[in-house]
């Protein structure tokens, strides 16, 4: 095999590229409403959905082990790579790293990275195209390796939440500002930063106006949309996430489109109705 992709369950992988042996996803563990839950695509985004809007406390995550990514590189492939969760979110890419030392010890001369993708959800899964994409041109391993970290930090992620009560149960939002945020209908308008860390953006009335105004955001902050695929995931709302594929696409000309609904560790972070946006 001549490559392989350790993506942990942060991300999702295209249909076209799911199931095949180049790729493998590294699963976190998710633990909701006192249950705990293993991130492999098991259990459906609607409900999983459900049972988040059960737990009256915050559902929390847990990395994978170094030891689980380990096992994902030990394939016999010539370049190995992993693309994780942004390092400034989850402690993911600092375990896919001590996984990587042990398996250079393990086969010296090996040629593996690990990819702080700098980002989430959509934002991973792009990621693996652009490794793919290289792969599949032939290019040299150490080449690879500087044109996706190149990508990776060209990148935009955007997201509008429609729930936010995730936020709320955290502790990013009081109890006060959440209820007056929902009864008053203001949706906060996100990005992450060149760290990958969470910013905000702007705020709007209504998730028609929050949309809006993150296309707006993703137009002016896209110098070079033909070169680029556009990626798309939601939670739970295919037809809110086609809206903004048309927005998106009545503006500027993008090379690609893929649009995916988020995985489990997306699906807890997005909740009910959550966008996220990658260009």
């Amino acid at each position: 095999m001549k490559f392989r992709v350790a993506l942990d369950s942060g991300g999702e992988l295209t249909e076209e590229l799911a199931g095949h042996e180049e790729y493998r996803m590294v699963p976190l563990t998710l633990t909701v409403n006192g249950v705990t839950i293993i991130d492999d695509g098991q259990m459906s985004q609607k409900e999983l959905v459900a049972r988040i809007a059960e737990d009256p406390d915050c559902p929390k995550t847990a990395c994978p082990s170094p030891e689980l990514f380990y096992k994902a590189f030990d394939c016999g492939a010539e370049h190995i790579y992993a693309v994780t969760l942004s390092a400034e979110l989850s402690g993911s890419y600092q375990s896919a790293c001590v996984a990587a030392n042990m398996f250079r010890e393990d086969h010296p001369g090996a040629k593996i990275h690990v990819f702080n993708s700098v980002s989430a959800s959509v934002g991973e899964g792009l990621t693996v195209l652009k490794i793919t994409e290289f792969e599949n041109m032939g290019l040299p391993f150490e080449e690879i390796v500087e044109r996706t970290e190149k990508y990776i930090r060209s990148k935009n992620t955007f997201f509008v939440l429609d729930n936010l009560e995730t936020l709320r149960k955290n502790g990013r939002l009081s109890g006060m500002k959440a209820l007056a945020a929902s009864l008053l209908k203001i949706k906060p308008i996100c990005y992450g930063t060149r760290e990958g860390a969470i910013g905000q953006l702007d705020q709007a009335r209504g998730m028609g106006k929050a949309i809006v105004k993150m296309v707006n955001y993703i137009v002016e902050r896209t110098p070079d949309p033909e070169n680029r695929i556009l990626g798309i995931s939601h939670c739970n709302c295919p037809d809110r996430a086609q809206i903004v594929k048309e927005e998106v696409l009545k503006r500027i000309h993008v090379k690609d489109v893929v649009l995916l609904p988020t995985g489990g560790l997306s699906t807890i972070y997005a909740n009910d109705g959550g966008i996220i946006v990658v260009l």
